[in-house]
Protein backbone atom coordinates (compact mmCIF):
# COMPACT_ATOMS: atom_id res chain seq x y z
CA UNK A 1 0.00 0.00 0.00
CA UNK A 2 1.34 3.41 -1.00
CA UNK A 3 0.70 5.63 2.02
CA UNK A 4 -0.33 9.21 1.33
CA UNK A 5 -0.23 12.15 3.72
CA UNK A 6 -3.88 11.47 4.58
CA UNK A 7 -3.02 7.92 5.64
CA UNK A 8 -0.26 9.21 7.93
CA UNK A 9 -2.61 11.79 9.37
CA UNK A 10 -5.34 9.17 9.91
CA UNK A 11 -2.77 7.08 11.80
CA UNK A 12 -1.97 10.11 13.97
CA UNK A 13 -5.68 10.63 14.69
CA UNK A 14 -6.00 6.97 15.72
CA UNK A 15 -3.13 7.43 18.19
CA UNK A 16 -4.83 10.58 19.51
CA UNK A 17 -7.90 8.43 20.08
CA UNK A 18 -5.85 6.05 22.23
CA UNK A 19 -4.42 9.01 24.14
CA UNK A 20 -7.95 10.33 24.71
CA UNK A 21 -9.09 6.98 26.11
CA UNK A 22 -6.06 6.83 28.38
CA UNK A 23 -6.71 10.39 29.52
CA UNK A 24 -9.98 9.27 31.09
CA UNK A 25 -7.99 7.00 33.42
CA UNK A 26 -5.81 9.94 34.40
CA UNK A 27 -8.94 11.87 35.36
CA UNK A 28 -10.15 8.95 37.49
CA UNK A 29 -6.80 8.66 39.25
CA UNK A 30 -6.80 12.37 39.96
CA UNK A 31 -3.37 13.10 38.44
CA UNK A 32 -1.52 11.42 41.29
CA UNK A 33 1.71 10.97 39.40
CA UNK A 34 3.64 12.47 36.50
CA UNK A 35 2.39 10.47 33.55
CA UNK A 36 4.72 9.77 30.63
CA UNK A 37 2.44 7.29 28.81
CA UNK A 38 0.02 9.95 27.57
CA UNK A 39 2.92 12.22 26.60
CA UNK A 40 4.54 9.36 24.67
CA UNK A 41 1.29 8.53 22.86
CA UNK A 42 0.87 12.14 21.82
CA UNK A 43 4.52 12.16 20.78
CA UNK A 44 3.95 9.17 18.47
CA UNK A 45 0.92 10.88 17.00
CA UNK A 46 2.96 14.05 16.58
CA UNK A 47 5.60 12.21 14.53
CA UNK A 48 3.02 10.75 12.15
CA UNK A 49 1.20 14.10 12.05
CA UNK A 50 4.43 15.94 11.20
CA UNK A 51 5.29 13.48 8.42
CA UNK A 52 1.81 13.93 6.94
CA UNK A 53 2.24 17.71 6.80
CA UNK A 54 5.76 17.41 5.38
CA UNK A 55 4.56 15.11 2.61
CA UNK A 56 1.66 17.42 1.78
CA UNK A 57 3.88 20.52 1.86
CA UNK A 58 6.55 18.96 -0.37
CA UNK A 59 3.97 17.82 -2.90
CA UNK A 60 2.37 21.28 -3.05
CA UNK A 61 5.61 23.26 -2.72
CA UNK A 62 4.01 25.61 -0.20
CA UNK A 63 2.77 25.61 3.40
CA UNK A 64 -0.21 23.19 3.52
CA UNK A 65 -2.96 25.51 4.70
CA UNK A 66 -5.00 26.12 1.53
CA UNK A 67 -8.17 24.19 2.42
CA UNK A 68 -10.07 23.14 5.54
CA UNK A 69 -8.38 19.73 5.78
CA UNK A 70 -4.92 21.29 5.66
CA UNK A 71 -5.79 24.18 7.98
CA UNK A 72 -7.38 21.87 10.58
CA UNK A 73 -4.38 19.54 10.50
CA UNK A 74 -1.97 22.48 10.82
CA UNK A 75 -3.87 24.03 13.74
CA UNK A 76 -3.74 20.69 15.54
CA UNK A 77 -0.04 20.33 14.78
CA UNK A 78 0.78 23.83 16.04
CA UNK A 79 -1.09 23.17 19.28
CA UNK A 80 0.65 19.83 19.68
CA UNK A 81 4.17 21.15 19.10
CA UNK A 82 3.53 23.74 21.81
CA UNK A 83 2.45 20.93 24.14
CA UNK A 84 5.43 18.71 23.27
CA UNK A 85 7.79 21.57 24.20
CA UNK A 86 5.93 22.48 27.40
CA UNK A 87 5.62 18.78 28.28
CA UNK A 88 9.40 18.44 28.51
CA UNK A 89 8.75 19.84 31.97
CA UNK A 90 7.13 16.87 33.71
CA UNK A 91 4.94 19.08 35.88
CA UNK A 92 3.20 20.40 32.76
CA UNK A 93 2.39 17.07 31.09
CA UNK A 94 -1.06 17.10 32.66
CA UNK A 95 -2.16 19.41 29.80
CA UNK A 96 -2.19 16.33 27.59
CA UNK A 97 -5.52 15.19 29.03
CA UNK A 98 -7.16 18.16 27.30
CA UNK A 99 -4.85 18.30 24.28
CA UNK A 100 -5.63 14.67 23.31
CA UNK A 101 -9.42 15.05 22.87
CA UNK A 102 -8.98 18.36 21.03
CA UNK A 103 -6.56 16.66 18.62
CA UNK A 104 -9.01 13.80 18.14
CA UNK A 105 -11.90 16.18 17.42
CA UNK A 106 -9.85 18.26 14.98
CA UNK A 107 -8.61 15.11 13.24
CA UNK A 108 -12.05 13.56 12.85
CA UNK A 109 -13.32 16.85 11.43
CA UNK A 110 -10.37 17.27 9.05
CA UNK A 111 -10.78 13.75 7.63
CA UNK A 112 -14.44 14.27 6.78
CA UNK A 113 -15.13 13.88 3.04
CA UNK A 114 -15.20 17.04 0.94
CA UNK A 115 -12.81 19.16 3.01
CA UNK A 116 -9.63 18.30 1.12
CA UNK A 117 -10.40 20.29 -2.01
CA UNK A 118 -7.72 21.07 -4.63
CA UNK A 119 -5.97 24.36 -3.88
CA UNK A 120 -5.33 27.13 -6.35
CA UNK A 121 -1.72 27.67 -7.48
CA UNK A 122 0.23 30.18 -5.42
CA UNK A 123 2.00 33.10 -7.12
CA UNK A 124 5.74 32.33 -6.82
CA UNK A 125 6.71 35.91 -5.90
CA UNK A 126 4.67 35.96 -2.72
CA UNK A 127 4.77 32.25 -1.83
CA UNK A 128 7.26 32.54 1.05
CA UNK A 129 5.60 35.54 2.68
CA UNK A 130 2.15 33.98 2.35
CA UNK A 131 3.36 30.72 3.89
CA UNK A 132 5.01 32.53 6.81
CA UNK A 133 1.87 34.65 7.33
CA UNK A 134 -0.35 31.56 7.45
CA UNK A 135 2.07 29.52 9.57
CA UNK A 136 2.37 32.29 12.19
CA UNK A 137 -1.42 32.60 12.38
CA UNK A 138 -1.90 28.87 12.88
CA UNK A 139 0.91 28.71 15.45
CA UNK A 140 -0.89 31.52 17.28
CA UNK A 141 -4.08 29.45 17.31
CA UNK A 142 -2.09 26.55 18.73
CA UNK A 143 -0.75 28.73 21.55
CA UNK A 144 -4.28 30.01 22.22
CA UNK A 145 -5.54 26.43 22.37
CA UNK A 146 -2.91 25.41 24.89
CA UNK A 147 -3.65 28.55 26.92
CA UNK A 148 -7.33 27.55 26.95
CA UNK A 149 -6.35 24.05 28.13
CA UNK A 150 -4.35 25.58 30.97
CA UNK A 151 -7.25 27.88 31.79
CA UNK A 152 -9.65 24.95 31.88
CA UNK A 153 -7.47 22.98 34.28
CA UNK A 154 -7.02 26.12 36.40
CA UNK A 155 -10.82 26.32 36.76
CA UNK A 156 -11.03 22.65 37.68
CA UNK A 157 -8.29 22.98 40.28
CA UNK A 158 -9.98 26.04 41.79
CA UNK A 159 -13.29 24.15 41.91
CA UNK A 160 -11.69 21.14 43.62
CA UNK A 161 -9.91 23.33 46.17
CA UNK A 162 -13.09 25.28 46.86
CA UNK A 163 -14.98 22.10 47.65
CA UNK A 164 -11.95 20.54 49.38
CA UNK A 165 -11.87 17.52 47.12
CA UNK A 166 -9.19 14.93 47.82
CA UNK A 167 -8.24 14.93 44.13
CA UNK A 168 -6.86 18.46 44.43
CA UNK A 169 -4.72 17.47 47.42
CA UNK A 170 -3.31 14.26 45.93
CA UNK A 171 -2.89 15.41 42.32
CA UNK A 172 0.36 16.47 40.68
CA UNK A 173 -1.26 19.47 39.03
CA UNK A 174 0.78 22.64 39.59
CA UNK A 175 -0.55 25.24 42.02
CA UNK A 176 -3.33 27.43 40.65
CA UNK A 177 -0.96 30.41 40.56
CA UNK A 178 1.40 28.54 38.24
CA UNK A 179 -1.45 27.33 36.05
CA UNK A 180 -2.67 30.89 35.66
CA UNK A 181 0.83 32.15 34.85
CA UNK A 182 1.43 29.47 32.20
CA UNK A 183 -1.95 30.16 30.57
CA UNK A 184 -1.26 33.90 30.55
CA UNK A 185 2.19 33.52 28.98
CA UNK A 186 0.83 31.19 26.29
CA UNK A 187 -1.91 33.70 25.46
CA UNK A 188 0.71 36.46 25.23
CA UNK A 189 2.86 34.38 22.87
CA UNK A 190 -0.18 33.62 20.74
CA UNK A 191 -1.12 37.31 20.56
CA UNK A 192 2.41 38.27 19.47
CA UNK A 193 2.41 35.57 16.78
CA UNK A 194 -1.01 36.72 15.56
CA UNK A 195 0.21 40.32 15.45
CA UNK A 196 3.16 39.35 13.27
CA UNK A 197 0.90 37.28 11.03
CA UNK A 198 -1.57 40.11 10.52
CA UNK A 199 1.25 42.52 9.73
CA UNK A 200 2.69 40.20 7.08
CA UNK A 201 -0.78 39.58 5.68
CA UNK A 202 -1.35 43.31 5.29
CA UNK A 203 1.78 43.50 3.08
CA UNK A 204 0.52 40.85 0.65
CA UNK A 205 -1.28 42.05 -2.46
CA UNK A 206 -4.81 40.58 -2.60
CA UNK A 207 -5.66 38.22 -5.48
CA UNK A 208 -7.37 39.82 -8.50
CA UNK A 209 -11.02 40.63 -7.79
CA UNK A 210 -10.62 40.62 -4.00
CA UNK A 211 -9.73 43.21 -1.38
CA UNK A 212 -8.69 43.24 2.26
CA UNK A 213 -11.33 45.71 3.44
CA UNK A 214 -14.56 43.95 4.29
CA UNK A 215 -13.22 40.42 3.87
CA UNK A 216 -14.89 38.15 6.50
CA UNK A 217 -11.64 36.47 7.48
CA UNK A 218 -9.83 39.79 7.86
CA UNK A 219 -12.64 41.15 10.04
CA UNK A 220 -12.67 37.91 12.08
CA UNK A 221 -8.89 38.08 12.59
CA UNK A 222 -9.11 41.71 13.71
CA UNK A 223 -11.88 40.83 16.18
CA UNK A 224 -9.78 37.95 17.52
CA UNK A 225 -6.71 40.17 17.87
CA UNK A 226 -8.71 42.82 19.75
CA UNK A 227 -10.40 40.17 21.90
CA UNK A 228 -7.15 38.72 23.19
CA UNK A 229 -5.60 42.18 23.57
CA UNK A 230 -8.55 43.33 25.71
CA UNK A 231 -8.49 40.11 27.75
CA UNK A 232 -4.75 40.39 28.46
CA UNK A 233 -4.93 44.10 29.22
CA UNK A 234 -7.97 43.66 31.46
CA UNK A 235 -6.20 40.89 33.38
CA UNK A 236 -3.16 43.15 33.78
CA UNK A 237 -5.47 45.87 35.11
CA UNK A 238 -7.01 43.59 37.74
CA UNK A 239 -9.37 41.04 36.15
CA UNK A 240 -9.58 38.03 38.45
CA UNK A 241 -7.67 34.91 37.45
CA UNK A 242 -10.91 32.91 37.42
CA UNK A 243 -12.60 35.26 34.96
CA UNK A 244 -9.42 35.42 32.90
CA UNK A 245 -9.39 31.62 32.63
CA UNK A 246 -13.05 31.63 31.56
CA UNK A 247 -12.15 34.26 28.97
CA UNK A 248 -9.34 32.09 27.54
CA UNK A 249 -11.66 29.10 27.26
CA UNK A 250 -14.48 31.18 25.77
CA UNK A 251 -12.39 33.03 23.18
CA UNK A 252 -10.74 29.82 21.98
CA UNK A 253 -14.17 28.22 21.76
CA UNK A 254 -15.09 31.12 19.47
CA UNK A 255 -12.01 30.31 17.36
CA UNK A 256 -12.97 26.65 17.01
CA UNK A 257 -16.61 27.30 16.13
CA UNK A 258 -16.05 30.15 13.65
CA UNK A 259 -12.68 29.51 12.00
CA UNK A 260 -13.92 27.22 9.24
CA UNK A 261 -17.05 29.25 8.50
CA UNK A 262 -15.16 32.50 8.03
CA UNK A 263 -12.62 30.66 5.87
CA UNK A 264 -15.40 29.46 3.56
CA UNK A 265 -16.93 32.95 3.35
CA UNK A 266 -13.61 34.65 2.60
CA UNK A 267 -12.76 35.27 -1.09
CA UNK A 268 -9.16 35.88 0.01
CA UNK A 269 -8.72 32.58 1.83
CA UNK A 270 -11.18 30.39 -0.07
CA UNK A 271 -11.14 31.62 -3.68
Amino acid sequence: MNWTDRHWYALAVAVYGLATVYSTFLWRRGFRRHDWINYSLLGLGFLSHTWALLERGMSLQHCPIRNLYEASAFIGWSMLISYMLVGLWSRMRFLGVLVAPVQLALGVFALMPGLDTPSEPVVQTHRVMESVHAALALLAYGAFGLAAAGGGLFLMQVHDLKWRKLRAILSVLPPVQRLERVARHLAQVGWILLTLSLFLGSQLPPPPGTRLAGDPKVIWSAVLWVGYAVLLLWHWRGLSSRRFAWGLVGVFGFVLFTFWGTNLLSPLHHP
